[in-house]
């Protein structure tokens, strides 16, 4: 399952993982949000152990959105060592984000 990613968890479990970190802003109101959800979730569970896959709700935090500029949801982002690296706006097939996060490994 994709870890739940807060403002309050985000410097801990993204800017401080040793692994790359795919990271999906979202809201529960978001149509193409809830389009790519499962395909998040598969890549969760694909790359568990390799590769950090997690969830934003941008509704319960405004501060870390705000930091990367999110105006439009779903915007995927990827960080590497602490460096958001690669960032996807909208929704895409899951090989699109799967690639992105291959590159990374």
């Amino acid at each position: 399952m994709a870890l739940e990613i807060t403002d309050a968890n985000f410097e801990q479990e993204v800017l401080k993982s040793s692994q790359p970190v795919l990271l999906d802003f979202w809201a529960t109101w978001c149509g193409p949000c809830r389009a790519i959800a499962p395909s998040i979730e598969e890549l969760a569970k694909e790359y568990e152990g390799r590769a950090v896959v997690g969830k934003m709700d941008v509704d319960a935090n405004d501060q870390t959105p705000a930091s990367y500029g999110i105006r439009n949801i779903p915007t995927v982002l990827f960080f590497k060592n602490g460096q958001m690296v690669e960032k996807l706006v909208g929704a895409a097939p899951k090989s699109t984000f799967e690639e992105k996060l291959k590159a990374l490994l």
